[in-house]
């Protein structure tokens, strides 16, 4: 009896071990296939995307062009991408209930028009462009292989962290960041292993390839002190309310859309007209793109004290309205020239100050305290790190149920103080308030 029993634990322990070995060799195998094709599709976003902002920027007559470019964006996807209009929410809803197929299209469509956004002045980033490919490239792998369902949605998964963390040159960040937007108060680190070499693979090709990604300096770090930390934790909620304006000014400008512009031409075509009237309003076309040269300003001199005010309403009308991109770039943006126009109110470096209003603000409209940590780490080589680690965890409480990605879903509330039903995502919850 105890030989069998020896033999039948033996023989347990050589299934699990193989299958262990046979688990990591698909993970790091589908992992570092979407790796490498997300790094070279992320060198060629962002190269060209450069290219066709130095076009812009040498003829400012392109922006005049704006509302055309509305019209072909809205032609497009009204005809050719109606599975992909969702973008990222699309992305995460399939995480979610797993229903259907990404479109393989999604990924080529968002790159086409991200470029043309770009190339005419539409206030928006590159990371939507990047997550969505990545997630069609994963797409692609789950179709060539068979892959089943369960394992599906982690090659998804992994896929975000492939667009990330190539996409901005921080494969740490990017590695948690997959795992950590799809869900608040729920981290699906049963993707560990794939989204951790997706997002380093990613990372390392676009890296060969060439791609330089930007750096801000901090030029001052305050010393650790109980009034210092408290300014932090006071500018922190500030950042979180901030994140919280951005995002809601998005979804409502969404929600006029989809209610009295139904036709994407239409909508997208307003849009662009109003992009430009806003900048001859305003008389400054520092708004328009992704505004890093502001970003680099913000962290060397003084900004104007409204210039985080004007990104807001530039993105929001540009995302809001049908133009394609990201938003991390533009919240970097709200995020430092906030932090610099606060300063010198707080007494506290002003490229200090827009390195943590970047961060914080980017960790509350996304909901991922934990990404914008990393990626402050790795942004700013660990400096400051007692402050960053403060602001990402108070500006992400302080921004309640509220994001940039409707479709996220409410594992648990952030906190019971906000006194939200789990099980939720952040749409249904302001659909629900709407009702009430």
């Amino acid at each position: 009896m105890g030989r069998l029993n020896n033999k039948f634990f033996t023989d347990t322990m050589k299934v699990r071990h193989i299958t262990f070995i046979f688990t990591l060799a698909k993970w790091v195998l589908w992992g570092s296939l979407i790796g490498i094709v997300v790094g070279f599709t992320s060198t060629v976003l962002i190269n060209f995307n450069d290219f066709l902002t130095d076009i812009r920027e040498a003829n400012p007559f392109t922006l005049l062009l704006l509302p055309v470019g509305g019209i072909i964006i809205g032609y497009i996807y009204m005809y050719y991408g109606k599975g992909s209009r969702k973008g990222n929410d699309l992305v995460l809803e399939h995480i979610h209930h797993g229903q259907g197929e990404i479109p393989l299209r999604m990924g080529p469509i968002v790159f086409f028009c991200t470029f043309i956004t770009h190339l005419l002045g539409g206030s928006t980033g590159r990371e939507g462009a990047a997550i969505q490919m990545g997630a069609s490239i994963s797409e692609g792998v789950n179709r060539l292989f068979k892959i089943n369902r369960i394992d599906r949605k982690i090659l998804i998964i992994s896929g975000i962290s492939g667009g990330f963390g190539s996409a901005f040159g921080a494969p740490i960040a990017g590695t948690i960041f997959g795992m950590e937007a799809i869900t608040i108060g729920r981290t699906k680190y049963e993707a560990l292993i794939p989204c951790f070499v997706a997002s380093f693979v990613g990372h390392y090709v676009a890296t060969a390839l060439g791609m330089h990604h930007e750096h801000f300096i901090i030029q001052n770090i305050p010393d650790i002190n109980a009034i210092n930390l408290m300014k932090i934790m006071a500018l922190a909620i500030v950042f979180g309310f901030t994140s919280v304006l951005y995002s809601q000014l998005r979804h409502e400008i969404k929600s006029l859309s989809d209610k009295y512009l139904k036709n994407l031409m239409l909508r997208a075509f307003t849009g662009g007209l109003i992009i430009i009237a806003l900048t001859y309003l305003i008389g400054s076309r520092d708004y328009l793109g992704r505004g890093l040269p502001m970003v680099e300003q913000a962290f060397q001199g003084q900004v104007p004290p409204y210039a985080f005010l004007a990104k807001i309403v530039f993105t929001a009308i540009t995302m809001g309205m049908g133009f394609r991109g990201g938003e991390v770039i533009p919240l970097f943006f709200m995020g430092a020239t906030l932090g610099n126009t606060l300063s010198p109110l707080v007494g506290m470096p002003p490229s200090f100050l827009a390195a943590v209003g970047m961060i914080a603000i980017f960790s509350g409209a996304a909901n991922t305290p934990v990404s914008a940590f990393l990626f402050s780490l790795e942004m700013f080589n660990g400096e400051g790190i007692t402050y960053f680690f403060i602001a990402c965890f108070i500006s992400f409480i302080f921004s309640g149920h509220h994001g940039i990605y409707a479709s996220q879903k409410l594992y648990d509330p952030k906190s019971r103080m906000l006194n939200i039903p789990p099980g939720k995502t952040i749409k249904s919850i302001e659909e629900d308030k709407k009702i009430q």
